[in-house]
């Protein structure tokens, strides 16, 4: 497969209407998540390691670009199982962050550990994106970073190769990803760290727990006992085979279109115990109307009875926001989504986005500080704009199962997560791959 980091021109593509319910088993891409967290612990491992399965998107080649920079062997060629050998860091480097969270949180502390100048820029919208706290607590463990005035990008690690280490205190309630990052490279740092969030609650709790856990799996030792408090010891990290899950974020609009069709789908693959949220999730689809199973097949989402509404605190799984937005248009009672406000700084604000792109179809939707109420309403076709964001995209394929003619204006943006996103729609809406 190809390079897919390029700007490609915008794609326009029309959701297919489903005439039938749908009936479907796909194996989907790896997590971008675990991806991301093991290329960077691979990276910082002290022997190689393989990730099985991985994720090939724009995010993760980002990542694996970024890492290849700053001086590891990343070796992507096989989609299969992908190869790290780490390497002594060093600048001067660049590395393109293009609209990736993971990319411009999870480096810049690696690049403290590496010796030169390592610079760091990515698309328009990234320059918005909240970075100023892992800015600030990097600066406060003595590691010079230049930045514009605003505190985002681009900006520039002047690393030493190495990195004191300490305590930190630090305000993530804008992403985890501000946690992770720090948390990722901490075994490295000569005292390891202690990070302590102070502030509103930090969003995205499971990517936490995964970072947690994908650090122990390296050999790190991490204490996650008190509330709001990281403690992790220096120590080496050990290179090792990491098994990636398929992406949850990713299955989630097409186990939305068995409950829109009253249709089944399964997602092979899918481990007993997992470190993303299935609990969680499970727990939102079935009260939306699905009925989910986990066996050796896979996990099933089978639709029942219609779509429900339902009111619900979504903090913990944000990046579900706009598939459950679309799902919540078609349901047959209310809806109010909460405890998302942080998602305002994501790719795009998803909230705004998914406010005004669905009213324009008609749809009686109001936002509020943290998230949105829905009130179902038929809709319209009509151009369904993306503001480059993959899970604009996948809300309006979920509303153009049931709503004929919705046009999104681009779905390249799926190439920042699931390249295959629109073939794969295609084929299970219309039966023809």
């Amino acid at each position: 497969m190809g390079n897919l980091t390029a700007t490609r021109p915008p794609q326009p593509w029309t959701a297919p209407t489903a005439t039938d319910p749908v009936a479907v088993t796909l194996r989907l891409p790896g997590s971008k998540s675990m991806t991301a967290r093991a290329l960077v612990l691979s990276a910082l491992a002290n022997g190689s390691s393989t990730l099985d399965r991985p994720l090939r998107a724009r995010d993760t080649e980002l990542m694996a670009g970024g890492l290849r920079g700053l001086g590891a062997h990343v070796s992507i060629s096989d989609d299969e199982r992908w190869l790290v050998r780490p390497h002594r860091l060093v600048g001067p480097a660049h590395v393109d962050v293009g609209l990736a969270g993971t990319v411009m949180r999870f480096l810049p502390p690696v690049a403290g550990l590496a010796a030169g100048r390592v610079t760091f820029d990515g698309d328009q919208q990234a320059r918005v994106r909240p970075l100023g706290p892992l800015i600030g607590a990097l600066r406060s463990l003595g590691v010079r970073i230049d930045t514009p005035a605003s505190g985002s990008l681009p900006l520039a690690v002047l690393g030493t190769g190495r990195v004191a280490g300490g305590e930190v205190v630090i305000d993530a309630s804008a992403s985890s990803q501000l946690v992770s990052g720090l948390l990722l490279a901490a075994p490295r740092f000569d005292r390891g760290l202690v990070v302590r969030h102070e502030g509103p609650p930090v969003p995205s709790a499971p990517h936490l727990r995964m970072t947690v856990q994908m650090l122990r799996a390296a050999g790190a030792a991490v204490d996650d006992g008190a509330p709001d408090v990281w403690a992790v010891e220096p120590g080496p990290l050990a290179g090792r085979g990491w098994e990636i899950e398929p992406d949850l974020s990713g299955a989630v609009p097409f186990f939305a279109a068995a409950l829109v069709t009253g249709g089944e789908v399964t997602l092979q693959g899918w481990p007993r115990s997992s470190m993303q949220p299935v609990e969680q999730l499970r727990s939102l689809l079935t009260r939306m109307g699905g009925e989910v199973t986990l066996t050796t097949a896979g996990l099933t989402v089978r639709g029942t009875d219609g779509v429900h509404g339902l009111t619900a605190d979504l903090s913990d799984v944000s990046e579900l926001t706009p598939a459950l937005t679309a799902l919540a248009m078609l349901a047959d009672s209310p809806s109010r989504l909460t405890g998302v406000g942080h998602i305002r700084g994501h790719e795009t604000d998803r909230l705004a986005a998914l406010a005004r792109e669905f009213t324009a179809l008609g749809a009686d939707i109001t936002e509020s500080a943290d998230g949105l109420e829905i009130r179902p309403r038929p809709l319209r076709g009509g151009t369904f704009r993306t503001y480059a964001d993959h899970r604009m995209a996948h809300a309006a394929a979920v509303a153009g199962l049931a709503v004929p003619g919705i046009e999104v204006d681009d779905v390249t943006c799926t190439s920042k997560t699931m390249p295959e996103f629109p073939a794969l729609w295609s084929a299970m809406v219309t039966g023809k791959s």
